[in-house]
């Protein structure tokens, strides 16, 4: 029996189709981001820092003639200050029709995981944990992976700043 792909679902599994994602790591949680999203993996090098932006726009880079800004998930997260090291890494993403970096601390593996191995995001009443980016919780070798909605997140209305910052 061959496993069931995206791109050819099983004859009696139509709706078992799997979604890959790209698991990275903030502080002790992973993460997911659909890998169609994804563009290309790049190591850390610190980026050109624009004036009076806010604190998770790190600052832009010049990929390849096109300027990329760059956000620290972390910072946007509210998580602890991040340590950069050998292991940070920049995701580069295709997300709205332009392409964003995003600092993770470090990148793990593609995994698929199909529609009945995501639950959906839990609903907080309160407006202190903010879960709209959220797409589900999907389980990977018996931990917990937080999918984001990746392109929410860099279009949501606080992110016109990234193109602010990159004009």
């Amino acid at each position: 029996m061959q496993p069931i792909t995206q791109s050819e679902p099983g004859p009696n599994r139509a709706d078992a189709q799997v979604m890959e994602f790209l698991t990275f790591r903030l502080g002790a949680e992973s993460y997911g981001i659909e890998i169609l999203k994804v563009q290309e993996i790049r190591g850390y090098e610190r980026p050109t820092t624009i004036a009076n932006a806010p604190t998770f726009i790190k600052g832009v880079i010049n990929l390849r003639g096109v300027i990329v800004p760059i956000l620290d998930l972390r910072i946007k997260f509210h998580l602890e200050q991040a340590k950069y090291d050998e292991f940070t890494v920049v995701i580069i993403l295709n997300v709205a029709h332009r392409m964003v970096g995003v600092v993770v601390d470090s990148v793990s593996d593609v995994v698929g995981l199909t529609p009945d191995a995501i639950r959906p995001s839990p609903e907080f009443a309160s407006s202190v944990f903010d879960t709209q980016y959220i797409t589900g919780l999907g389980t990977m070798d018996g931990q917990m992976l937080i999918l984001l909605d990746i392109e929410r997140l860099i279009t949501s209305t606080d992110m016109a700043l990234v193109d602010e910052a990159a004009n």
